[in-house]
């Protein structure tokens, strides 16, 4: 009897010390990446000969090469059909050079890429020494040019410029160059740039930008850092295009990048506001709703 009472006694101081399974106990969390916050624009019409896309972000937050975060102030754009996304990275990589894709990692960097059909080829890309390149099949047909940049706590300008086009073999293409400004000193970083198919491109009538944490072979599993995001609106060959609605999506269980709750976005003015910290409980009616954005008037011709 003695025996039984002491055994009885140990089961319920280890009962007592085991940790209670509460709403605070943590879930199992899908792979990464993960998207935190979709945020999208949809415009009134398209825009025809494109020149330019800029967009501005700021990143309040000190985000080391210790955690994986994509900040996509373009998480996805369209030209002429041809669909490609862009931002800046905490952890880039890269093939070592045009011919030997051995992978590298370049630290913080920023990013261009775009999709196609059928194998695209770095010779659809261009950049400097320092940039590198990429072209592969796992996430759809890809080909991507991106260069090491030391972003920080601070605002940026993420821009897209058509410049010179050329024709081959009957078909006419033009080169689309990525550029990075930093606020703080005004300097512009000439990432690489991208062939499109077509002579006098069109942009589609919407926008979106992401906040994603991610997984690398450095980093397989990252941490989610506390950053606030605020992208700014649009601005198409210099003008904020007429908006029609802006929402934002949180992808969640079963959905595509599904990610556990641990970001909200709420419209500031002409701006959306994502920010980034512990893991909550949310509703499933607040992973997507809308945003009460309040789009910037047009530039007068000839304006500033």
């Amino acid at each position: 009897m003695k025996r039984t009472v002491a055994s009885l006694l140990l089961l319920v101081a280890a009962l007592a010390s085991a940790p209670a399974q509460t709403n605070d106990t943590p879930k199992k969390l899908p792979p990464q990446p993960w998207h935190l916050a979709d945020v999208w624009w949809t415009f009134e019409s398209v825009t025809p000969h494109f020149e330019s896309l800029d967009l501005d972000v700021t990143i309040d937050g000190d985000i080391g090469t210790n955690v994986n975060l994509y900040v996509a102030p373009c998480g996805l754009g369209d030209l002429g059909g041809v669909k490609f996304y862009g931002g800046l990275q905490s952890n880039c990589n890269g093939w070592e050079s045009r011919t030997n894709n051995t992978r590298v990692h370049l630290g913080k960097g920023a990013i261009f890429s775009r999709w196609g059909k059928g194998k695209l080829s770095v010779n659809q890309a261009r950049g400097t020494d320092e940039s590198h390149y990429e072209a592969a099949d796992y996430e759809g047909d890809f080909v991507s040019v991106r260069r090491p940049f030391q972003w920080a706590r601070g605002s940026y300008t993420w821009s897209l410029r058509a410049c010179d086009t050329e024709n081959t073999n009957g078909q006419d293409y033009t080169w689309v160059s990525c550029l990075v400004t930093t606020h703080a000193t005004g300097e512009t970083r000439y990432i690489g740039s991208l062939r499109f198919e077509g002579k006098d491109l069109t942009y589609w009538d919407r926008q979106a930008a992401f906040v994603e944490v991610y997984s690398t072979a450095k980093i397989p599993r990252s941490e989610i850092p506390e950053v606030k995001v605020t992208f700014s609106y649009p601005r198409v060959n210099g003008q904020p295009p007429r908006l029609k609605s802006a929402r934002v999506v949180h992808p969640g269980p079963g959905e595509q990048s599904a990610s556990p709750d641990c970001a909200t976005a709420v419209a500031e003015g002409s701006s959306v506001v994502v920010k980034v910290g512990p893991i909550f409980e949310r509703e499933a009616k607040e992973r997507k709703h809308s945003l009460d954005v309040k789009a910037p008037a047009a530039k007068p011709p000839g304006g500033v």
